[in-house]
């Protein structure tokens, strides 16, 4: 009995593994607690910023308990019964409202280092993933362009500039392409009208060849009559 227990167990073992090698979160209640999980080291980056030092302690327990409670979740998924799923669930919302608070300190420390002209502070926070980049882009970069010379354009920033470059490179290539279009169809328009242009000259010279040829025959007609 013993033996098997054992080799359940070291079967247990070996799946749980497995599981945290393919999978980067538990799927027990994933909705709730991928949300949590993947912060984590966005969270953590927190502690390399100095206006968050005094959270340091604070930050250090949440990592380290959700983490713990991450394996849990590995746990339940690969059958451990030792371990109540109601309860597991009980702590993803718990660790969701302390989650919140941290996004929270995150956002708030944003808003405050832009109008604190804080550059250290804001280059380190718009990169911790923790605030929304995209809803802030404007922001982020007027700072950046008016304090250039104190931030560096490195993660987020970096980002945007390449993107703008790359913008900006495939609005030349539209233009160019419009001006080349455009340039394709004034010489197209103009060498229809040089050819329109051209028959009528041709025209021009067959009615003046008509109408030389019609005088000299009504001449010569009326030379021939005068002679009568």
């Amino acid at each position: 009995m013993k033996k098997l227990f054992l080799i359940i167990t070291i079967l247990s073992t070996l799946l749980l593994a497995q599981n945290t090698n393919l999978q980067k979160n538990p799927r027990v209640y994933a909705a709730l607690g991928d949300v949590l999980y993947n912060n984590l080291a966005e969270i953590e980056k927190l502690k390399e910023i100095e206006t968050f030092s005094p959270y340091s302690s604070e930050i250090n327990r949440y990592i380290r308990d959700l983490s713990k409670l991450k394996k849990e979740g590995f746990a339940i998924e690969a059958g451990d019964a030792t371990i109540d799923k109601k309860a597991y669930l009980n702590k993803l919302r718990e660790f969701s409202k302390k989650n919140d608070y941290f996004v929270s300190l995150a956002r708030n420390g944003f808003k405050k280092s832009l109008s604190d002209q804080d550059s250290k502070t804001f280059e380190k926070i718009i990169n911790t993933g923790l605030i929304d980049t995209q809803r802030n882009k404007e922001k982020i970069i007027d700072y950046y362009f008016e304090h250039q010379e104190d931030v560096n354009a490195s993660g987020v920033i970096q980002s945007y500039l390449d993107e703008d470059a790359k913008l900006r490179a495939k609005r030349e290539k539209k233009r160019r392409y419009y001006k080349t279009k455009k340039q394709l169809e004034a010489e197209k328009i103009q060498r229809i009208r040089a050819n329109d242009k051209k028959k009528q000259e041709e025209l021009e010279k067959k009615l003046d060849a008509e109408v030389t040829k019609k005088k000299r025959e009504i001449r010569a007609e009326q030379k021939k009559e005068l002679f009568n």
